[in-house]
């Protein structure tokens, strides 16, 4: 597992019983997490402190509870990256700090690579991987459905200093805006992609993960330069293991251009226990050295 440990302004302080009780700056939070399926004792005392508790619904959905009133975002720093913080209605906050081992994966490779790059993002969020690309030095083409959470990623590069960096924001169906980029003939040196678990689409298409993924990586292929750096593919889908992203990537990929391919669970750890809680996986395919 690749372990995320460089975070200051974030940490996980415990998890039990379906929870995990997290810090973001100075606000803690209690979200649910099925990864958490043991039940070991509660051995932080914030967990009866925290600011913030989300309660599922038996019918889907939840709500927050606040203990005390928060600000209507704040924010957390990542190295030179901030971040704007805000609960939602779906549990989420606007970020996945787990995503800092890929940010730093991708900034490293942007550095060495020792020429302009530019990178591709689909269904790029609140632009965690897009900011740490920018900063690298890399142009960005920034792709998310939600032009609620594209402005939003546009507020963190704001806070990041990088609103003057060279990204392009798109509010787009992310496979759509590929195809014309294919019949654009415009190319992309490294692809990053995490594509949502479902969805429907606005003809009220179901998206299923598993089923379309390959095509999808198929299709994004046709947009790589001469010279691609890398691709990398999230997921948060528990049925798709980083074997079967890997074996995706290797068969798109190593096939035609080489390369190799490395797949692995990503976590965080846990102040409580010093264990790793498991929080998704990502496959890499690349070339050159690992």
């Amino acid at each position: 597992m690749r372990v995320c440990e460089k975070w200051k302004e974030y940490e996980i302080l415990d998890t039990s019983s379906g929870d995990k009780l997290e810090r973001w700056g100075d606000v803690t939070l209690v979200r649910p997490d099925p990864q958490i399926i043991w039940k070991s004792p509660k051995r932080s005392e914030m967990w009866h402190k925290a600011d913030g508790i989300y309660h599922r619904s038996d019918k889907g959905g939840g709500q927050w509870e606040f203990r005390r009133k928060l600000p209507q975002s704040w924010q957390i720093n990542y190295g030179e990256l901030k971040f704007n913080i805000r609960p939602t209605g779906f549990k989420h906050t606007g970020l996945f700090p787990e995503q800092a081992v890929n940010w730093d994966f991708m900034a490293e490779k942007i550095k060495q690579a020792g020429r302009p790059i530019n990178v591709l993002n689909l269904f790029a969020y609140t632009g965690g991987a897009t900011l740490a690309c920018a900063n690298a030095g890399a142009s960005v083409a920034h792709v998310d459905a939600s032009k609620g959470m594209v402005q939003w990623a546009r507020e963190n590069a704001q806070a990041s200093g990088l609103a003057d960096k060279p990204i392009r924001w798109l509010v787009d169906d992310c496979e759509k805006f590929v195809r014309r980029e294919i019949r654009r003939e415009r190319r992309y040196d490294a692809i990053v992609m995490d594509p949502p678990s479902y969805g429907r689409g606005p003809g009220g298409e179901v998206w299923k993960l598993e089923d379309c993924i390959y095509d999808l990586v198929q299709t994004c292929a046709g947009v790589l330069s001469d010279k691609p750096l890398f691709f990398l593919l999230n997921s948060y889908t528990t049925g798709l293991s980083p074997s079967v992203m890997a074996y995706i990537l290797k068969d798109v990929l190593c096939t035609k251009l080489g390369g190799s391919v490395t797949a692995d669970e990503i976590g965080l750890p846990v102040k409580a226990t010093g264990s790793v809680l498991p929080c998704g996986s990502t496959a890499i395919w690349q070339i050159g050295e690992q």
